[in-house]
């Protein structure tokens, strides 16, 4: 009888004992991570996504040779067959 009442009231009260645990745990937690990095916290800086993406198609057309045109009867951008059109080698 003792044992059902004290699953009833842990299971009622669960959120009033788990929550404090847990910030405890998470306090912890995250003090000591900022001591194992030794404080340094900060972020070195990169380029956003659209600058490099920019970056880089600007490149390509400037390594380009525009007088250089390929051949309309190669047709190296058309597959032939449609199981061909994600082929990485064309």
């Amino acid at each position: 009888m003792v044992w059902f009442i004290l699953w009833n009231s842990l299971r009622a009260y669960a959120p009033y004992i788990v929550a404090p645990v847990a910030a405890v745990i998470g306090i912890v937690g995250y003090n000591v991570e900022s001591w194992v990095r030794k404080g340094d916290l900060s972020t070195p800086y990169r380029d956003s996504i659209q600058e490099q993406r920019e970056d880089r198609l600007l490149d390509e057309l400037t390594s380009n040779d525009p007088t250089h045109i390929n051949s309309l009867k190669e047709k190296r951008e058309i597959p032939r067959t449609v199981f061909r059109k994600n082929d990485p080698t064309l």
